[in-house]
């Protein structure tokens, strides 16, 4: 796909076909999950892959001296699984009308529900230029393998709005977030909460640590092997029950581990010497991101413990702005995580049903903007005026 404004636009089928000094400097430092070393771990691990409905087919965008001037984590899709942005009913429609909806294209990462720059263009004046120009071949790409659409999910806001000006179809979501509002410790967060529940907060707490479980967090090379094999164990439990089968194979974790270092942040509970529940959470920038949990005992409140108030803890003492503790979960605003919006874009082939799902995502984002103000009355946190919904 050659063009006139002096770059050149091809596809890879594997992330290792790209200069990982090149690409994560398009990804940015922070933008932690389209980073050359976690999209290799998937694609080497078999979790992004081709037999896995994962095909990669990453954008690249080169100038005249081939240098890498712009990129789009891209995969050719034969299902709608681990993608967070649910479009399965698009799909049952379209196949009804006699369409085939599969295969599609998917600028995302794979099983991973977090926001972050999808348009990867180099730090500077010609940001702005670049991103237009990736989209325009984003769209040539998918036409011209004559896929039913593409999809541009957990994308940043402004790269959001560039996308709807070139013809994609905007949709929102949201997930719940904690913000560190410069808190020093733990009760520094609970003080400014409603007296209700910062009570609840500190009993699911001590409940959590009955029976003698005890909380471990290893960071970076702290993680062993051991490790791993009691956290996929747990992963696996999760997995069955969710989606019928894990997404990522063992083999994912050691490599993640291995590639992102002191990035990697495993909590881990135990009781009698055994492992018995877990969380994975990664470093972002100045976000923990709360990923995958499991369990092989049921204890009460454990979970909170795990992927929440051990999270919030974590941020709290190394300087941390927020934590992103996955998709979903109304539960989470009880314990302090707030609404927070997510975006994606579509761009459809078909007029016609183009037209018919911009017509339900008009409907789903009133629905979504009210759901969220609503939800927003009834934060935990004390009102400014004294006063509190509890």
């Amino acid at each position: 796909m050659d063009r006139d404004f002096s770059f050149t636009a091809r596809t890879v089928a594997s992330i290792n076909e790209v200069d990982g000094i090149a690409w994560d400097r398009l990804a940015g430092a922070d933008n932690i999950f389209a980073s050359h070393p976690f999209l290799s771990a998937l694609e080497d691990s078999g979790s992004a892959s081709a037999e896995a409905g994962w095909a990669p087919r990453h954008l690249l965008l080169e100038d005249n001296a081939g240098a890498l001037a712009g990129a789009m984590p891209l995969y050719l899709k034969s299902h709608s699984m681990g993608e967070y942005v649910f479009d399965q009913g698009w799909a049952e429609a379209w196949e009804q009308a006699g369409g085939h909806y599969y295969p599609k294209l998917q600028s995302s990462v794979p099983f991973t529900p977090a926001t972050g720059s999808r348009l990867l263009v180099r730090p500077d004046d010609s940001a702005d230029n670049i991103r237009p120009l990736l989209a325009d071949a984003a769209i040539q790409f998918a036409e011209k393998t004559g896929v039913s659409s593409l999809h541009v999910t957990f994308l940043p806001e402004d790269e959001w709005r560039l996308l709807g000006a070139v013809g994609f179809l905007p949709r929102i979501d949201r997930q719940f977030h904690w913000k560190n509002e410069g808190y020093a410790t733990f009760d520094d967060f609970l003080g400014a909460l409603s007296s209700r529940k910062r009570k609840t907060i500190r009993r699911e707490r001590r409940r959590a640590l009955e029976d003698g479980i005890e909380i471990d967090i290893l960071r970076g090379t702290e993680i062993r092997e051991e490790h791993w094999d009691a956290f996929f164990a747990f992963y696996q439990d999760t997995g069955a029950r969710k989606w019928g089968r894990p997404y990522l194979s063992r083999a994912f974790f050691s490599l993640a581990g291995e590639r992102l270092g002191d990035r990697v942040v495993l909590i881990l509970s135990r009781r009698g010497g055994g492992y018995i529940a877990g969380a994975l959470n990664f470093i972002g920038g100045d976000t923990l991101y709360g990923r995958y949990w499991g369990c092989t005992e049921d204890h009460p409140f454990l979970h909170f413990e795990v992927c929440y108030y051990r999270a919030i803890d974590f941020a709290i003492a190394h300087g941390l702005k927020r934590v992103e503790a996955g998709a979903q979960g109304a539960h989470k605003l009880a314990r302090g995580y707030v609404p927070n919006p997510t975006y994606s874009a579509h761009w459809i082939a078909d007029p016609g049903f183009r037209d018919a799902v911009a017509r339900f995502l008009a409907e789903e984002r009133r629905h979504i903007t009210v759901e969220s103000q609503v939800l927003g009355r009834f934060t935990p946190f004390r009102r400014a005026d004294g006063d509190t919904i509890d």
